[in-house]
């Protein structure tokens, strides 16, 4: 099994908007989420509007079309970059949501939850991470509630590097499809990435149902990170959330 030492910047989310080494930042104290936005100019978004994560509630019915999924199995890296567990995943993997196609470039996790769905928080949350064409970002989320063990998680997590900045690949490779809901119903909401640089024009889909995670699988990850690792929901403003 091949690890590799990593060196420079991990991204937390695949995009073109985020920095590398601008700043440390972390969870808690001096560098936390409320000093952010004064850690350095790139992360000046940090106090914008229309910021990530929040309480979904006061939903908005819409005619929302149902996202269509075209996942492969490709989760082939894991790290733990000291803020998360991320899996990259291999070309070829999508979504389209209103027409556009974003590819699936990495997904990762939080716990507690960082959103709240009428002000319920949840043990975990997975983030999967898409881009179109054009470097836009959207987001799925989905929340874990205790229960049976998730297989995905349990693949993942067999191959789980105890040190930071370590990449590691996955073999076999993991299927994001494990992390997803049968109901694929969802919420909408315009929001921003959830750390540093905390870019906007995020769009956010958060499924509507959890999926399980044992309590033992969701012990592994909250004890690799050592602390919470969830940003505090930010003001929702005048966005509306549909539904």
């Amino acid at each position: 099994m091949k690890k590799i030492r990593l060196t420079g910047c991990i991204l937390i989310a695949a995009s073109a908007a985020s920095v590398c080494n601008a700043g440390h930042w972390t969870y808690s104290g001096e560098e936390g989420p409320d000093h952010w936005a004064k850690l350095a100019p790139e992360y000046s978004a940090c106090s914008g509007k229309n910021q990530s994560p929040i309480n979904l509630a006061g939903f908005i019915e819409a005619d929302l079309k149902p996202i269509i999924f075209s996942y492969q199995v490709g989760g082939n890296e894991i790290l733990n970059n000291g803020h998360t567990v991320q899996v990259n995943y291999a070309e070829g993997s999508s979504i389209t949501v209103d027409g556009i196609q974003f590819s699936l470039k990495q997904f990762h996790f939080h716990a507690p939850s960082e959103n709240q769905i009428e002000g319920k928080s949840y043990p975990m949350e997975a983030h999967l991470v898409h881009s179109d064409k054009d470097g836009n970002l959207a987001v799925i989320a989905v929340m874990f509630a205790k229960g049976e063990e998730n297989k995905t998680l349990a693949a993942a997590w067999s191959q789980l590097p105890g040190n930071s900045e370590v990449k590691q690949t996955l073999t076999p490779p993991v299927a994001a499809e494990g992390l997803l809901p049968l109901n694929r119903d969802y919420y909408l909401f315009n929001g921003s990435l959830t750390t540093p640089p905390c870019t906007e024009g995020v769009r956010w889909l958060v499924m509507k149902e959890p999926v399980s995670a044992s309590e033992h699988q969701i012990e592994i990850f909250f004890h690799l990170m050592h602390h919470p690792n969830n940003r505090p929901v930010q003001p929702v403003n005048a966005r509306p959330v549909l539904q």
